[in-house]
């Protein structure tokens, strides 16, 4: 057993930012069926708030409302910088 007066660092990814990335695929899919950017869309979305950015196409919008909009910019960034910077 280590000494009690440091602290360890552990963290598990948790089942949600599993799941904001599977919403974000399922939504990019249902706005790209219906012939939106579904880049354009997101992000008005993320900005706004309001919903009606995102088709009710598959279910799209009742999913993107589950998450906080900050959880959605937050996995948009981590797989951005995973991409571009590496990990």
């Amino acid at each position: 057993m280590g000494r009690l007066d440091n602290t360890q660092n552990f963290r598990v990814q948790s089942e949600s930012e599993n799941r904001v990335g599977d919403i974000l695929q399922q939504v990019y899919k249902a706005m790209t069926e219906k012939g939106y950017n579904p880049v354009n869309q997101i992000v008005g979305y993320i900005m706004s708030g309001d919903p009606t950015y995102i088709t009710s196409h598959n279910n799209a919008r009742s999913l993107i409302m589950k998450v906080e909009r900050d959880e959605l910019v937050e996995e948009l960034l981590k797989v951005y910088i995973k991409n571009t910077v590496g990990d």
